[in-house]
């Protein structure tokens, strides 16, 4: 299989862009993805502070006298530690305009009322990003953090957490949610380009059940079961959502390409 068929994707139009203009508008979405991101970055490096005691909150309600005993054992790790929480940061307010700018990339040969649905396609996601992170941090997380303590505690063991493991546990759980709550637009995106349909969605129902858990299991930092289920489980109501969604957008269609008033628009 050659290369340039990796891009056949974005050739729907009229006139097919050549192999190199392809490389040079990835490279584009790429470079503008990274300076909003670094923009993004560099202010939440300014409320650092703020972003600490926000992760934080969670285990000060769960044990205030443990969040007040987490241990720093490197010597640079306020700095490191600051960098992660920037970057995550940065990636949860840069993620409309990242999704955006991918959303340009992969659907140029859109007619002009299609690529009217780009913006919101992007405000989609950023809701679906934020929804995830929000439940993750709200719900899942606090759930999370009593069932470890406590497993350590009948165990017989004092948990005692360092403020880097702390920190990168919760920062990556929550991106993790939030990452796994972009499931509708991904398969909205390919009923759109005509890749999948409602029919085949609901023919891999059950291998998309397999999918969903394994993916689940491998995105979270944690292998309970408790933990999967609250993932899994939310990703497959989205997925059921997106058979009917792809279901309407099928009617649709049909019923535009009728002749006569029937498919007038």
């Amino acid at each position: 299989m050659k290369l340039e068929r990796f891009f056949d994707f974005r050739n729907r139009g009229d006139v097919a862009k050549p192999f190199l203009s392809h490389l040079e508008d990835l490279r584009a979405t790429l470079v503008k993805s990274a300076l909003v991101l670094a923009a993004a970055m560099a202010g939440c490096f300014l409320f650092r502070d703020r972003i600490a005691a926000f992760v934080q909150r969670p285990l000060i309600d769960l044990d205030p006298q443990r969040a007040a005993n987490l241990q720093s054992l490197g010597v640079a790790d306020s700095f490191t530690i600051s960098l992660e929480l920037a970057f995550y940061g940065g990636v949860v307010l840069a993620f409309p305009l990242m999704v955006l700018f991918f959303a340009e990339f992969v659907l140029p040969a859109l007619n002009a009322r299609e690529k009217a649905l780009i913006l919101p396609g992007a405000v989609l996601g950023s809701v679906l990003f934020l929804l995830g992170a929000a439940f993750s941090y709200l719900v899942v997380l606090p759930q999370t953090l009593a069932f470890f303590f406590q497993d350590a505690r009948a165990m017989h063991w004092q948990p005692t957490w360092t403020v880097r493991e702390y920190y990168s546990f919760t920062t990556q759980f929550v991106i993790s949610f939030g990452l796994a709550f972009e499931l509708p637009l991904v398969v909205l995106l390919l009923v759109k380009l005509e890749i999948v349909d409602h029919q085949t969605l609901r023919r891999t129902r059950a291998f998309a059940l397999l999918l969903i858990f394994v993916f689940a299991a491998i995105i979270t930092p944690t292998s309970d079961i408790l933990t999967l289920l609250l993932m899994g489980g939310p990703m497959y109501v989205l997925y059921e959502v997106c058979i009917g969604i792809a279901w309407l957008m099928r009617k649709k269609n049909a019923a535009a390409a009728l002749p006569g008033p029937a498919g007038r628009k």
